[in-house]
């Protein structure tokens, strides 16, 4: 197991992995089925989807695990599934980076909101510690807390995990840019706000991910850096706003425009580039290639 933060001591700028949903997608996926279900009914394309990012030359890949949670998988009727899923998504993600780079387990909002109470604290907490568990059991080496609105649940996750496995936590809020030009989560959580949350909860690693493209995320990373000048930030940034193109959403800007993009994230403050929605290992491999030329 390696250390995500001995990796950062370098100085380097670290390259993640690209989109998982919308690649699945492409090899079949449809609106409405379960992705964490793809790790044992359709686990080759998953692993397809690890390797392309591992040899595109990232520094760390995630897993195929967005939606482990218990509470989440519900959903789908598999919430009893949630160990064998997660652990499935680990394994494939630790098989396609062998030693070559670190695995990541991603761990995604539940889909409730505890304002409203539509699920519990203790309810919310048991989950992602059996999730993180799980993760850990398939093999990764830290874990990312991801497209988190919510201070309250992002910070139960964080505590969850690192109670229940002790590994090294990533934590990203999912931003959009308001009409008075500040940027704010759904649930009205800015990025200064969202970075000291996450620490106090426990993470080594602040950041952003989903929902704007690779030039809204400068703005991004700006706040949080002016709001905590220490912590390591992490961007996993679109392939642009999606648009509506013959009724099906897409993600225009290809791996040749977000370069210079790249270099503007790295020089504002971001320590790992990565991307969300849209991005592909073309784009991965794009980011490899100018951070490594400068």
């Amino acid at each position: 197991m390696k250390s995500l933060l001995k990796l950062l001591e370098s100085g380097r700028v670290l390259v993640s992995d690209g989109a998982w949903g919308t690649m699945l997608q492409e090899k079949g996926l449809q609106a409405g089925d379960c992705p964490e279900l793809w790790n044992v009914t359709h686990r080759s394309d998953v692993l397809a989807v690890a390797k392309g990012y591992v040899e595109a030359g990232a520094d760390m890949i995630l897993t195929n695990s967005f939606g482990g949670s218990p509470v989440k998988l519900a959903q789908y009727g598999v919430r009893e599934r949630a160990d064998e899923l997660n652990e499935a998504a680990a394994a494939i993600s630790r098989e396609a980076a062998g030693d070559r780079c670190l695995v990541v387990g991603s761990m995604g909002p539940t889909g409730k909101f505890l304002m409203m109470g539509e699920v519990t604290e203790q309810e919310v907490f048991d989950g992602f510690a059996l999730q993180a568990n799980a993760l850990r059991k398939g093999g990764v080496d830290a874990l990312v807390v991801e497209t988190m609105s919510a201070i309250d649940e992002a910070a139960i996750a964080i505590r969850a995990a690192r109670r229940a496995t002790g590994l090294e936590i990533i934590c990203t809020f999912t931003f959009d840019l308001t009409a008075n030009g500040e940027y704010h989560t759904m649930m009205g959580v800015s990025p200064g706000e969202a970075a000291a949350a996450a620490k106090e909860a426990g993470a080594s690693v602040i950041g952003a991910n989903c929902g704007n493209g690779f030039d809204q995320m400068i703005g991004v990373v700006k706040e949080m850096r002016k709001a905590d000048p220490v912590t390591p930030i992490l961007v996993h940034a679109n392939a642009g706003l999606p648009v509506l193109k013959d009724g099906k959403t897409v993600y225009l800007e290809t791996p040749h425009d977000i370069v210079p993009k790249v270099r503007e994230l790295a020089d504002c403050g971001a320590n790992i580039i990565g991307g969300c929605c849209g991005t592909t290992p073309g784009h991965i491999r794009a980011i490899v290639g100018e951070l490594k030329s400068n």
